[in-house]
């Protein structure tokens, strides 16, 4: 495989796995109480990632490492307990696709500075990218101002994340997902004693949470391996498209709706993957 397909290859099997566990999650959590459900997530994860660190005996990390894995944990736990605040106001139309336009568009824009201009064609696959995670994100309700301020808190708080990943170096992917994951699981462990501590969950829900947080920690050691052969721009954009899979899956399991905007931006997305691809 040529070089510079690698952190492509690693960043959209990253995208299909977070696409699905965002499937797999919002479809169980339809039922069952989120903080709770994403914490047994963040538990499933982090045992399996430590799991295999530990198993495959991958390198200990150095402290710089584990130092940016744990804020990079700390920023996902707190920014996801501020997205699902922003939500609870009601106005999912305009808090999702802030927050994942957000998410994507500075770290891009900070790994051009830092790293140069990438070529032309690629600069309109981030455009094209970002208006697609827009498109697709929205939701079928109208979008008012309200929970906008939340929205870009939780944007610039998962934006940290991925900058704090890129930060933690070239240590290995295992380690770095399973300390960040196992801090996320603190956080959302806390707000669940505090918030939602007489929350129940049933136990096919246990393991759709088990299974979820297996997926998307999974997606999280991609994207590391992706951050370590690739520019920062090419791999938050690429990464950042799993909403259109989610989106996909819900299309084609459960026979939901796909107004025509959500079309547009997953032509959008489409287009935009070759051409930040690209050489």
């Amino acid at each position: 495989m040529p070089s510079h397909a690698i952190p492509v290859a690693f960043s959209l099997a990253a995208m299909l796995c977070w696409g699905t566990s965002d499937f797999t999650g919002g479809y169980a959590t339809r039922r069952a109480p989120a903080f709770l459900f994403t914490t047994i997530t963040h538990a499933s994860g982090a045992c399996l990632m430590l799991s295999l660190a530990w198993l495959s005996r991958s390198p200990l990390p150095l402290k710089g490492t584990i130092e940016w894995s744990i804020l990079a944990g700390v920023l996902a736990g707190v920014s996801l307990a501020i997205f699902y605040a922003a939500l609870a106001s009601g106005k999912m139309g305009i808090v999702t696709p802030v927050t994942a336009v957000l998410s994507a568009g500075i770290p891009a824009i900070i790994g051009i500075v830092t790293e140069g201009a990438p070529h032309a064609v690629a600069v309109i696959g981030f455009v094209l990218a970002a208006a697609g995670i827009w498109l697709i994100s929205r939701s079928e309700q109208g979008a008012r101002p309200e929970g906008l301020g939340l929205a870009i808190i939780s944007g610039l708080g998962f934006a940290g994340y991925f900058l704090c990943v890129r930060q933690a170096g070239g240590g290995s992917p295992l380690w770095i997902a399973g300390l960040s994951r196992a801090c996320s699981l603190l956080i959302t462990g806390i707000i669940v004693v505090i918030w939602a501590r007489k929350s129940r969950i049933l136990p096919a829900d246990i393991r759709m949470a088990v299974l979820t947080g297996a997926i998307d920690v999974t997606g999280s050691a991609l994207f590391v391996r992706a951050l370590q052969h690739g520019r920062l721009d090419s791999v938050v954009v690429l990464s950042s498209l799993y909403p259109g899979v989610t989106v996909l899956l819900a299309r084609l399991v459960l026979k939901e709706h796909l107004p025509r905007w959500k079309v547009v931006g997953m032509l959008a997305a489409l287009a935009a993957v070759p051409m930040i691809a690209l050489p």
